[in-house]
């Protein structure tokens, strides 16, 4: 068995790139984030918030038990996905980033608010997913992909030539912050 996670904020396009990638490599697709609504895989709700704290306990027990019934690739989508999958069962990590702009406009389209945004916002800025990434699964394994202006398409061919050595994965390959700063709006998106 290969397990390939996607990762990234909400809005990178996570769940659709993994569904496609997933059926390009004929492959299961395991969307964390369906799972733990399905199977109440919860601990408790943020009012604050307004969401559902994941038990990243469940999850990864529950997560366990599907993979140890799999054959051949599982592609992984969520942004915990890093933490719930044991690094030994980890082939590579595919963090997408996306442009903070770009990012606040899907966010706000899916109903994003307040500290909820703000903090999604602060997350991709500050390399938050990735860092996770990388504490959790490795850094040799960890492969940025910056999904803006690409569409699905592009952002799964890049993965595919990745995982085919027809491209280098690397990491590094956004700086938020310095491009929010160098065009003097990077309070905006750190508040």
């Amino acid at each position: 068995m290969q397990v390939i996670i996607v990762t990234g904020t909400p809005g990178v396009g996570k769940t659709s790139v993994s569904k496609q990638l997933a059926a390009s490599l004929n492959g299961l697709h395991v969307d964390l984030g369906e799972l733990v609504k399905r199977e109440r895989l919860t601990s408790g709700y943020d009012r604050k918030r307004r969401t559902f704290v994941v038990d990243e306990i469940k999850l990864a027990s529950r997560l366990r038990q599907i993979l140890k019934r799999q054959r051949g690739i599982v592609v992984v989508d969520g942004h915990y996905a890093a933490a719930v999958v044991a690094r030994n069962q980890v082939e590579r990590v595919f963090v997408l980033r996306r442009d903070p702009r770009q990012l606040r406009q899907m966010m706000e389209k899916r109903g994003f608010r307040g500290e909820k945004l703000g903090e999604n916002l602060a997350a991709e800025v500050l390399d938050i997913i990735l860092n996770e990434a990388i504490v959790n699964s490795g850094s040799g394994k960890i492969c940025e992909i910056d999904t803006t202006d690409k569409t699905v398409d592009d952002a799964v061919d890049d993965i595919l030539s990745i995982l085919q050595s027809k491209k280098k994965c690397v990491v590094g390959v956004v700086d938020w912050i310095g491009k929010l700063e160098g065009e003097g709006v990077l309070d905006e998106y750190l508040r």
